[in-house]
């Protein structure tokens, strides 16, 4: 590779476009936009699955909830159509991303028609340890969609999908390891 391309590679991952757009209407184009829906959606969909396996194994109730209630978080801060300009500007978002005290049990996120998601009950297994495998994949899953993704977002979403990516994985392991600490 020459030096000409060889910059041009890293500037490339860099997120160097050679456009004069700042980072703030990266952040709202039309494609960070589409980006910012379809993620929200597909954690909408895993939190619908999780609702799922509650209701089909309430049993797990103690071990699914704390993950799923991340989800919910997820929901709420991907469907954040100003782009992270709240903070850009000087705000800043709660711990918990739902402008609720940290302590506080988290709402469910509101689906594409305003009301919560449907518990997705069909996808789940009858067996537990089956529900808990199923639920990991669709973690892995959505982690891998994710960090493939990272590439054609803006720098915040950019973050921002990383971050959830990594929590997805997090949660793969945890829901793996049943005596794993939380």
């Amino acid at each position: 590779m020459g030096a000409l391309g060889a910059a041009s590679a890293v500037a490339s991952l860099a997120g160097c476009s050679g456009q004069d757009a700042s980072p703030a209407d990266a952040e709202r184009s039309d494609a960070a936009r589409a980006l910012r829906a379809r993620s929200a959606h597909e954690s909408e969909r895993l939190f619908a699955r999780y609702q799922g396996t509650l209701t089909v194994h309430p049993a797990l109730g103690d071990r699914l909830r704390p993950l799923r209630d991340e989800i919910a978080r997820h929901v709420r801060a991907l469907a954040d159509t100003d782009g992270g300009a709240a903070r850009e500007n000087g705000g800043s978002p709660s711990p918990s991303g739902s402008g609720a005290p940290s302590g506080s049990p988290t709402p469910a996120p509101s689906g594409s028609t305003g009301a919560p998601p449907e518990p997705d009950t069909e996808s789940v297994p009858h067996d537990e340890k089956d529900a808990l495998s199923a639920l990991a994949k669709a973690e892995r899953r959505l982690a891998d969609s994710r960090t493939k993704a990272l590439s054609s977002a803006p720098p915040e979403l950019a973050r921002l999908l990383a971050s959830v990516a990594a929590c997805g994985s997090a949660h793969v392991y945890l829901l793996e390891h049943p005596g794993a600490p939380r």
